[in-house]
């Protein structure tokens, strides 16, 4: 069993949390965690750039000048791409860069970014987040009782709008769901601060 830190809101110990060694995997994944940050930076790309061609820009089917005996290039439509005001060549146009992710590579991801985590001490576990107001100065009441001046990823069982309201102006720190929780999260804060419910919730999705 591994023994995690187990703190109160306030930052006082209350005693540690045991978290089953067979829920942790540290001898495979790394191309996993990989494919899954790849995967979730991909997702984060709107994919809305967009050019228009010949055929969507505006204007006459008339041929500008005659073909001949002008001494002037030949020249067959105003929306060509080398004339002012006409279309883009080989320009942008919407796209999906997504890319797909098995269920099994993403579990295996997310059971390997968490317990290096676990692995590196960087878990902390609390008894509860208890916020009764939304009010930013609560929850940097507890960032500072932690001691976590660099922010952290909170994970939780279930949001509630106070904790949500108070976080939401603090840079560097985010609240999420066990449910919601994924690879690139775990990764991207150094500390991991889960509630009791939430790391209960964990280990069922884990499991």
């Amino acid at each position: 069993m591994s023994k995690l830190p187990l703190k109160s809101s306030n930052g006082d110990n209350v005693g540690e949390y045991e978290f089953a060694d067979s829920l942790l995997v540290l001898d495979k994944g790394d191309q996993a965690v990989h494919e899954a940050v790849v995967a979730y930076n991909a997702h984060q790309r709107a994919g809305t750039a967009s050019t228009k061609s010949k055929a969507n820009v505006s204007g006459t089917g008339a041929k500008p000048w005659k073909q001949k005996g002008l001494g002037r290039a030949r020249a067959g439509y105003k929306q060509s791409p080398i004339w002012r005001g006409g279309a883009v060549a080989h320009g942008p146009h919407p796209s999906k860069y997504k890319k797909k992710l098995s269920k099994k590579v993403a579990k295996l991801a997310f059971q390997r970014a968490f317990s290096a985590k676990v692995d590196q001490g960087e878990i902390t576990v609390i008894e509860n987040l208890a916020i009764s107001t939304p009010k930013t100065k609560e929850f940097t009441a507890v960032l500072k009782g932690l001691g976590l001046d660099r922010g952290a990823l909170f994970i939780v069982d279930a949001n509630t709008d106070n904790v949500l309201l108070a976080a939401r102006n603090i840079p560097q720190v985010e609240v999420v769901t066990a449910a919601l929780a994924n690879t690139y999260q775990i990764l991207r804060y150094k500390n991991v601060v889960i509630t009791k419910a939430g790391m209960e919730a964990l280990e069922k999705r884990l499991a």
